[in-house]
């Protein structure tokens, strides 16, 4: 049974042990299925009456047992999810639904089917571009992950579920977007700290019952008297996955509210709905493909050897970000990336430029997903607050 616990409590409740909920729901007969990342269309798994449950990492625990299947010169994330998938802290999964998001997160998936073995596993291909070649065989690859998980589920996937589920998805996207309306208001109404409890919380549970959550939450942020105080800074953070609250907490004990994000644990996966199309399929391959922010996929680019186009390119990549910067009052940037990320370390030195032609002040943070990052972090923040003298 749902703990009486509500709105921000009932968040941080899911967020301190993710596994409960999963279990209980398993216990009543629910199937689980785990996935890594934002590529991976829930809504399919919804409209079959599935969970959809991400796969996070723990940088509190050391990845001993990632030695077995990953070199040490890895992505940190994807080491932590494998060390936990041996240890069997995932062993409440049905199955898994993996999308080529990156090189490190498809080697890493290949080792946990070889290693793990769970009873249902579907790899998703995603293409890298956006172009409509792409498209068309992203499309292809979704018709081939709806017959796999029709026969996995033991139901068909019809049409009108996967509408159903889609809407039902979209409602999730717009609540999580009103409650980021909410930091807007200086101070925030609801610091970042709650916040990532309360996303993460989201990919935990259904997603009815995480639309009643974020109800929830919202009413609650909206009449209580005690929320995040004024603060001079007023922060977006990027890069890679986000999944503890440590290094937010890092940043809002110092003189910064952050106020908003863009990474996949905050609104990359949230920020735009998918299209009802007559084919829903059609929808949710333009979705997860061509709308996510990630740097793991090539946009069109402004071609062009002029600083002027260089600088049109970076507008046309990025210019979603100087919408965040204005709409939440921002006033400074942390970019931050795990080691070997490629993916965002490679996007940096743009990103950079394009806050520098903004006169956004920022500065850019690599750690390497452990508790033995935080002290070093912790004095980069507060040196970057004393630089921009906020």
């Amino acid at each position: 049974m749902v703990a009486e616990t509500k709105g921000l409590a009932r968040a941080r409740e899911i967020y301190q042990d993710r596994p409960r909920r999963a279990k209980e729901l398993k216990a009543e007969g629910r199937k689980i299925v785990g996935y890594l990342c934002i590529y991976s269309p829930s809504e399919m798994m919804t409209a079959l009456d599935l969970v959809p449950y991400r796969i996070f990492g723990d940088m509190k625990e050391p990845t001993t047992e990632a030695d077995r299947g990953l070199p040490a010169a890895f992505c940190p994330i994807m080491r932590s999810c494998l060390h936990l998938g041996l240890k069997g802290r995932y062993d409440f999964l049905d199955g898994m639904v993996v999308a080529h998001s990156c090189d490190a997160q498809e080697k890493t998936v290949h080792v946990w089917e070889c290693l793990i073995s769970p009873p249902y596993f579907h790899f998703l291909d995603v293409p890298g571009t956006v172009h409509k070649a792409s498209q068309d065989y992203f499309k292809e690859g979704l018709k081939d992950l709806k017959k796999t998980l029709e026969s996995f589920a033991g139901k068909e996937l019809s049409s009108e579920k996967l509408k159903r589920a889609i809407e039902a998805h979209n409602q999730q996207r717009s609540l999580v977007r009103e409650m980021y309306e909410l930091r807007k208001p200086d101070p925030p109404l609801i610091s970042g700290t709650e916040t990532l409890q309360v996303i993460k919380a989201l990919m935990s549970i259904p997603v009815e019952e995480g639309n009643e959550l974020l109800k929830q939450v919202i009413t609650e942020v909206k009449e209580r008297k005690d929320g995040p105080q004024k603060k001079p800074a007023r922060l977006l953070i990027w890069g890679s996955t986000i999944d503890d609250i440590s290094l937010i907490e890092i940043i809002e004990t110092a003189e910064a509210n952050l106020v908003v994000d863009d990474h996949c644990g905050g609104t990359r996966a949230y920020w735009t709905d998918v299209e009802l199309t007559e084919d829903p399929i059609d929808g949710l391959a333009y979705h997860y493909l061509v709308e996510l922010k990630c740097p793991r996929t090539y946009v069109d680019a402004v071609y062009g050897g002029t600083s002027k186009d260089y600088m049109a390119d970076l507008e046309s990549r990025f210019g979603y970000i100087k919408d965040y910067a204005k709409g939440w009052n921002v006033n400074g940037v942390i970019l931050q990336s795990v080691r070997y990320c490629d993916c965002h370390g490679f996007e940096t030195p743009q990103i950079k430029d394009y806050l520098d032609s903004l006169g956004l002040p920022n500065t850019y943070l690599e750690h390497d997903y452990s508790e033995g990052a935080l002290a070093a972090l912790r004095t980069r923040v507060q040196a970057f607050l004393e630089m921009i003298r906020l």
